[in-house]
């Protein structure tokens, strides 16, 4: 019997493997089953796309990225980064970037060069690119500040051409497992 108490269920951060037999305990028991699948997925971290966003899409569980800008990396230019108080004091983004300085600098500068071409802030752009994915239904927008807000409703005014969606995505390089998920 269902009490009520929960109307939609999502999950976060683990492997396909790991989702899969959630969702097979949950059909088992004849359980409410995860709507959302909340995960760490951006232009700097793409690792989603191997197996949890084919999941997500054929289960038909919605995708709700957290840190879509890459903790601010990708909404500023790679000379700025990182300059936010949090950014030099943040252990977390040290144990998510520490590490692949080398495979997301192209990327951060071809969000900038896009971004310039346009007019736009490259935040605008890494977002924009997020959004196009139908499996994405709204990401995760962590806003410290009014305009972060003001630039993330922007970014759905910005369609992408699919040359600029090859050119985003081309340089990404596979990341290692991140240690702050083990």
């Amino acid at each position: 019997m269902r009490a009520g108490k929960v109307r939609y269920l999502g999950a976060s951060s683990m492997y396909a493997w790991q989702f899969m037999k959630a969702l097979g305990i949950q059909r088992a028991n004849g359980w409410a089953t995860f709507v959302s699948m909340q995960n760490y997925y951006n232009l700097l971290y793409r690792e989603e796309e191997r197996e949890m966003l084919r999941l997500c899409e054929s289960e038909g569980i919605g995708v709700t990225p957290w840190s879509p800008l890459g903790r601010g990396r990708l909404a500023r230019p790679w000379s700025e980064t990182p300059q936010s108080e949090r950014a030099k004091n943040d252990p977390f983004a040290q144990k998510l970037y520490s590490k692949t300085v080398d495979l997301d600098k192209p990327v951060i500068d071809r969000v900038n060069e896009i971004a310039k071409k346009r007019g736009v802030p490259p935040s605008h752009i890494a977002m924009a690119w997020l959004l196009h994915k139908p499996v994405v239904t709204s990401p995760i927008v962590g806003a410290t500040k009014p305009h972060h807000l003001d630039d993330a409703i922007a970014a759905l005014s910005v369609k992408l051409s699919v040359e600029e969606i090859k050119q985003l995505e081309e340089l990404y390089q596979p990341h290692p497992v991140s240690e702050a998920f083990a």
